[in-house]
C-alpha cells in the first residue's frame, strides 16, 4: 500500500515536470515566434529603407541624365527624330585627346522604322573655314584641340543634321573588337606595302580574299597609299563596313556578345549611357538585312594636295535631303 502511495506521487510529480517543461517549451517557441517575426519586420523595414534610398538615388541619375540629354539638343533634332545619327571617330593612338587627329571621321544613320543603315564618311583631310572667313583647318586634326564635343558640333554645322550618339575607336580597340567576332573576311583589292618607322607601322597584305584578325584589320583601315589616296582609302572603309555589318548579323556573333561587351566597356569611348539602352536595343534588334548605304562627302581635292578635301556645301545639303526625307524643312548647312 505504501509503495503504491509513492508511485502514484512519483506519476504526479512526473507529469507536473513534464507540464511545467511543456509550459516553458511554449513560452520559448512563443518567444521565439515574436523574435522571428520581430526580425523579419525590422529586416523588411530597412530593406524597404533601403529601397526607398536607391528609388531615390537613381530617381536623381535619371533626371540627371534628361537634363544632360535635353542640353545637348539642338533646334533641329526633332526633325530627325525617325533617325538615330551616330558620329564614329577612328583615332590614330590611344590615351587622352592632346595629340591624337581623328583618322576615320563616320556619320552611322539609322532608320528606326525600317532599320536600314546609311554611312556618310567625311575625309580626315576636309577643309572647315573659320567664321571669319580668313582661316581654315582640315577637320581631322581639329579632334587634339576640341575633343569629342568639338567634332559633334563640326559635323553637325557641315552636314546639316543632328548627332545623337559619338563613338570614339582607336586603332587597338577596333583590333580587339574584331578578334572578339572572329575576324573578319574582306577582300583586298591592291597588294598593301607600307613601313612607317617613326608609328611602328609594318603593313605587308597580300592582294585577294583574307580572312583578318584583328591586328591585320586595323592595318588594313589604316593603310594610306594607293592611287586614289584618302578617296581610295575611303572606299576601303566602306568595303570594310560592309563586311563588318554582315559579320554583326551572323547567328553566331550571338555567342561572341559578352566579348564584344567587353571590349566596349574597356576600350572604347562613348557617351551611350545605361538610360539609352532600351531605345539601342530595339533599334538593332531591327537591324535590316541589307548591306549599308555608303556615301562620300560631295568635293573635290585640292589642286597639288589630294590630302586636302574641298566640301560642295550646296551638294551636301542636297545628298542630306535625299538621305533624310522624314526630316521635313531639312536644316540649311
Amino acid at each position: 500500500m505504501t509503495e503504491h502511495k509513492s508511485t502514484t506521487k512519483n506519476n504526479i510529480r512526473a507529469k507536473r515536470r513534464r507540464r511545467l517543461l511543456r509550459g516553458i517549451l511554449g513560452i520559448f517557441k512563443l518567444m521565439l515566434f515574436v523574435a522571428v517575426l520581430f526580425g523579419v519586420c525590422w529586416a523588411s523595414w530597412q530593406e524597404l529603407r533601403r529601397g526607398a534610398a536607391v528609388y531615390q538615388k537613381y530617381e536623381t541619375y535619371y533626371n540627371a541624365y534628361k537634363e544632360r540629354k535635353e542640353a545637348r539638343r539642338s533646334p533641329t533634332d526633332e526633325k530627325f527624330e525617325a533617325y538615330m545619327n551616330v558620329l564614329v571617330l577612328g583615332t590614330d593612338k590611344a590615351g587622352d585627346f592632346d595629340g591624337r587627329h581623328a583618322d576615320t571621321i563616320l556619320l552611322l544613320s539609322l532608320d528606326n522604322a525600317s532599320g536600314k543603315v546609311r554611312v556618310i564618311s567625311i575625309p580626315r583631310g576636309t577643309v572647315l573655314v573659320a567664321p571669319d572667313g580668313a582661316t581654315w583647318e582640315r577637320i581631322g586634326e581639329k579632334f587634339s584641340a576640341v575633343g569629342v564635343s568639338g567634332m559633334t558640333e563640326a559635323v553637325r554645322n557641315l552636314l546639316g543634321v543632328p548627332v545623337d550618339y559619338y563613338v570614339v575607336v582607336d586603332a587597338q580597340a577596333a583590333g580587339s573588337l574584331i578578334d572578339a567576332l572572329g575576324g573578319i573576311d574582306v577582300y583586298v583589292e591592291m597588294r598593301m606595302d607600307y613601313d612607317d618607322p617613326e608609328l611602328g607601322l609594318s603593313i605587308h597584305i597580300p592582294q585577294g580574299f583574307q580572312h583578318m584578325n584583328g591586328d591585320v584589320a586595323q592595318k588594313y583601315l589604316r593603310f594610306r597609299s594607293g592611287e586614289l589616296g584618302d578617296v581610295g582609302r575611303v572606299q576601303r572603309h566602306h568595303r570594310f563596313l560592309k563586311a563588318l555589318y554582315d559579320r554583326i548579323l551572323h547567328v553566331e556573333t550571338l555567342g561572341r556578345l559578352p566579348a564584344l561587351a567587353k571590349v566596349l566597356q574597356e576600350q572604347v569611348n562613348t557617351n551611350v549611357e545605361v538610360w539609352d539602352s532600351a531605345q539601342l536595343a530595339e533599334v538593332l534588334k531591327g537591324l535590316s538585312q541589307e548591306a549599308p548605304e555608303t556615301f562620300m562627302l560631295p568635293g573635290r581635292p585640292y589642286a597639288g594636295d589630294e590630302s586636302i578635301w574641298l566640301p560642295d556645301r550646296e551638294q551636301a545639303k542636297q545628298k542630306m535631303k535625299h538621305l533624310f526625307p522624314k526630316a521635313e524643312g531639312n536644316a540649311d548647312t
